[in-house]
């Protein structure tokens, strides 16, 4: 179960803080930390996704312990200028949010502009543009609330019992595999059909968890916040026909310079793991005009140009830690949660 995976990563993590590996093998000149959602705790016991949110006393926390280890907290155009020049003394850190969630407004924010700290959000247009369909969320709600589920798979008719919480994580996490696999028309219409059977008002779901235009006017108001792009609708690039993914990436940079009258410059490839996207992305980023692409394979930013920047790795935080000395080892780069 999730409990348990989160647990085994704490234990490993602590294990490395007090036998002192995090500062033997700390490596790179800084770290870019990839949050999503800033959200107080829910009590609910099936939360297939809590690794990918903290709190925003964990964020409060999280900055405090950040200035007391002497981290320089930088804007992602500073990693770019750093990861091209030679390693600076301090240490740094880059905070970056992606989803677009509301939250970072309503929870976020507050905490992040009271430290006057900078940060970045990546966002995928058809959300604020209110058409985005947050598939993973619907099919969180639909495994919480029955016990028994159908849908059709390729051809066939598929039928899950679901009535233990274990039975319920194994579902989410087969089905949200299977999900990812799908072209995007393909993908559109499994989820439609199952938030049909299922009463789940999808368009509506996804408005009411993202980010509208008013919420990003007063983001991009904020000098210390960064806006990056992250296509129009977070496809899987991998399933994808390079014309149809560079169109995701220039619409995506188009409208949000429109809508916000600013320039995006940074892009962040969506669900980022190695499976989403793959190095020809890199060159249609740079295409698309974006001078920096992040992902979510772990990794550290190595000075004087050994880390592309079209492809700067993160350090995905696990929501389910709660421990500073797990956030100190994962800032070393000797481990990733």
């Amino acid at each position: 179960m999730a409990s348990a995976t989160g647990l085994l990563t704490s234990l490993k993590l602590e294990l490395d803080y007090f036998s002192g590996r995090a500062w033997l093998k700390r490596r790179g000149a800084g770290v870019i930390l990839r949050f999503e959602r800033v959200r107080p705790r829910a009590a609910a016991r099936f939360q297939p996704l809590q690794s990918r949110e903290i709190t925003p006393e964990f964020l409060d926390r999280t900055i405090r312990a950040l200035k007391r280890w002497n981290y320089d907290i930088i804007s992602i155009d500073e990693v770019c200028r750093r990861a091209v020049t030679l390693a600076a003394r301090e240490r740094f850190v880059c905070l970056t949010f992606d989803g677009a969630y509301k939250d970072i407004v309503t929870s976020g924010y507050p905490v992040l502009s009271r430290h006057r700290v900078p940060f970045t959000v990546y966002v995928s247009t058809a959300f604020p543009d209110g058409i985005g369909e947050a598939w993973w969320l619907a099919l969180e709600q639909v495994i919480a609330r029955e016990r028994r589920i159908s849908l059709v798979m390729g051809r066939n008719e598929m039928h899950f019992d679901v009535a233990g919480v274990a039975e319920k994580y194994q579902l989410y996490d087969f089905l949200s595999r299977w999900m990812r696999s799908l072209e995007a028309a393909e993908l559109s219409a499994a989820v439609k059909d199952l938030c049909t059977r299922y009463a789940v008002n999808l368009a509506a779901l996804s408005r009411q968890v993202g980010l509208d235009w008013d919420d990003l006017a007063t983001l991009a108001a904020d000098p210390l916040v960064t806006l990056g792009g992250a296509t129009v609708n977070f496809p899987v690039l991998s399933n994808m026909k390079d014309a149809a993914a560079l169109l995701e990436m220039t619409m995506g940079k188009a409208v949000m310079e429109t809508a916000l009258r600013r320039d995006v410059r940074h892009f962040a490839y969506p669900f980022g793991d190695p499976k989403s996207w793959q190095r020809r992305h890199m060159a249609l980023a740079e295409e698309a005009g974006f001078v920096s692409a992040v992902s979510a394979i772990p990794g550290v930013i190595e000075p004087a140009g050994h880390t592309p920047l079209l492809a700067l790795p993160r350090m995905t935080w696990d929501g389910r830690l709660r421990s500073l000395r797990a956030m100190r080892v994962v800032l070393s780069g000797a481990a990733s949660p």
